[in-house]
């Protein structure tokens, strides 16, 4: 394979266009006879060879890495994408806020296209609903207005629906305006992006994340808010804790769609090691309908599991033999609520058929657990402790960089208020001396000069006030407000100075996040009754062995010989 690369010092020559035709015998211009033609290289031109396996593996992995860090993993530090970041900051920046009206998806799909995300409406849409579905996300971060689908249906189009920023999604941009985090250039270097949200709260184990990157996935499960912060909060007073002891409060994790889980062996492995396998089953109870008959009802379903999809399933077992006793299935299933009743034949064992359904269809599935995300922008697999750790560094930061800022502006202002403080001293001569100056730079000199003293911020902030102002200016007010400003300058001193003051500061903002935000448990642990063998799925009746003279031997259910008499 060859690459054809331009001479930086000869302008490039127009080749010659080739006479050959398709089929033709005649050879001529840059033609091979056999109806094909080649431009021939100009003098000025240059051929660099290449190796096809290296070129492969170079673009290869510019993809791989593209897909990696730009689309399919989360960060450890907000559990967001770059997608869903993107949406999330687009509609802070356009004001859509939960204090403010709904707008069209249309709006801000292509606005976060066209300013952040140039990878298709499509995608963006999609990112957009999901974090507004209460079926997909423990705890969501988009107020919707309009049909956002169901496991089973897709979302009306953009142009019908609307959207604003659910209050918890404010949780996530808390601070962004006091340098918290960085920015950097969007992908057309018009304006600008975080590379990460300050997130005060741990999102990516409370509403989970999913992804196919190039070589890798995650499957990360959503969680109960309260019991992250509460594992969180033990972290960061205790940061030797094991994952044995995180688990205390992390009894495991809470799909948004209800149902069980089924043992702890599965937890286990996947908090201590990043990966396992969750057993999910739905609630059912088994009921008597109107008529007498037997019914089950499922109320709740596993995680991501297809109610219309069971039905079906359920439906094509009977018509195949494959499931017996099972009289009629229907989906009363709408607004979010579920709702499949399967009535039973009256000789059917309801506990069998129960079973013999846990076994066939989703009412019983697995929920794959693989926590991977990105640490200091590199794919790593975490255990329950990496994940929270990783949080805590970043809250770390967080705090320290909105406190600098913080601190930094009320040394600020307290300069300000010691320059007006000082002028009042002297308040008729500095107001003689602003009068006589030709102009605001001579002021400025003159207050500035050895006679005053006064530093250029505090010059100019003098000079930016009318002389009315000046003169009404409040020894009172002034002292108040400094001393409050110096209270401040103490209290942001102490948290940059001291790491227990820090943290201490971090575990209270994530205590109010979960007294405002956190919600009971949804989904149930029950133990696990562990595999279900042949004896589970058939029916226990008694039957009566005979052999025949011939040799034969057969079963013969006992209520057949007293039917007869026998």
């Amino acid at each position: 394979m060859a690459k054809k690369k331009s001479d930086s010092t000869t302008p490039a020559k127009t080749p010659a266009k080739s006479t050959a035709k398709s089929g033709g015998g005649k050879k001529g211009g840059g033609g091979d006879g056999n109806g094909s033609s080649q431009l021939p290289l100009s003098s000025g031109d240059s051929v660099q060879p290449i190796q096809l396996q290296d070129e492969m593996e170079r673009s290869f992995l510019d993809y791989a890495i593209s897909t990696i860090m730009s689309r399919a993993l989360p960060d450890v530090r907000d559990g967001l994408k770059p997608v869903h970041r993107r949406i999330i900051w687009d509609m802070d920046q356009q004001g859509f806020r939960p204090d403010r009206p709904y707008v069209k998806c249309a709006r801000v799909t292509g606005d976060t296209m066209a300013r952040y995300h140039p990878h298709g409406d499509g995608a963006i849409y999609d990112a957009l609903v999901r974090m507004a579905q209460p079926f997909s996300l423990r705890h969501p971060l988009i107020d919707f207005h309009g049909n956002y689908g169901s496991p089973d249906f897709g979302p009306a189009a953009s142009r019908y629906t609307e959207a604003r920023l659910h209050p918890l999604a404010m949780q996530l941009l808390a601070d962004i305006e006091e340098n918290t985090v960085d920015l950097m250039p969007n992908y057309d270097g018009t304006t600008e992006e975080p590379t990460v949200l300050p997130a005060r709260f741990p999102n990516l184990l409370v509403n989970g994340s999913q992804g196919i990157a190039v070589g890798m996935a995650t499957s990360i499960p959503p969680h109960n808010l309260g019991e992250i912060i509460d594992a969180t909060l033990h972290l960061i007073d205790n940061p030797e804790a094991t994952v044995k002891d995180l688990m205390k409060f992390v009894k495991g994790p809470d799909f948004p769609t209800g149902g069980l889980i089924l043992g702890r062996d599965g937890l286990t492995e996947a908090y201590k090691t990043g990966r396992g396998s969750i057993k999910m089953r739905a609630k059912v109870a088994i009921e008597e309908g109107q008529r007498g008959q037997m019914r089950i009802v499922v109320s709740e379903l596993p995680y991501q599991a297809s109610c219309s999809a069971i039905a079906a399933r359920i439906q094509e077992l009977v018509d195949n033999d494959g499931l017996e006793g099972i009289a009629d299935v229907n989906d009363n299933s709408a607004g979010g609520t579920t709702n499949l009743i399967i009535t039973l034949k009256r000789d059917a064992n309801a506990n069998v058929v129960m079973n013999n359904l846990f076994k066939n269809t989703q009412l019983q599935s697995q929920f794959p657990v693989n926590m991977v995300a990105l640490v200091d922008g590199v794919p790593r697999t975490l255990t329950l402790k990496d994940a929270l750790a990783g949080y805590v560094a970043h809250q770390i930061e967080v705090i320290t960089r909105r406190s600098q800022f913080r601190l930094d502006k009320a040394k600020e202002r307290n300069h300000i208020l010691e320059g007006r403080l000082k002028a009042l001293n002297v308040i008729d001569e500095v107001i003689k001396v602003i009068r006589a100056s030709e102009d605001a730079n001579a002021a400025k000199e003159a207050l500035m000069s050895k006679k005053f003293g006064f530093s250029e911020r505090q010059a100019i902030d003098i000079l930016d006030m009318q002389l009315r102002q000046l003169t009404k200016l409040s020894r009172i007010d002034l002292e108040a407000e400094q001393k409050e400003i110096r209270a401040k300058i103490k209290e942001l001193t102490a948290i940059l100075e001291d790491d227990k003051v820090l943290r201490g500061v971090i575990s209270t903002e994530l205590t109010k996040v979960r007294e405002t935000f956190a919600t009971p448990r949804v989904c149930q642990i029950a133990a696990d009754v562990g595999e279900m063998g042949v004896e589970d799925l058939v029916e226990d009746k008694e039957l009566v062995i005979v052999m025949t003279q011939e040799q034969y031997i057969k079963a013969v259910s006992a209520d057949s010989f007293r039917t007869q008499g026998r």
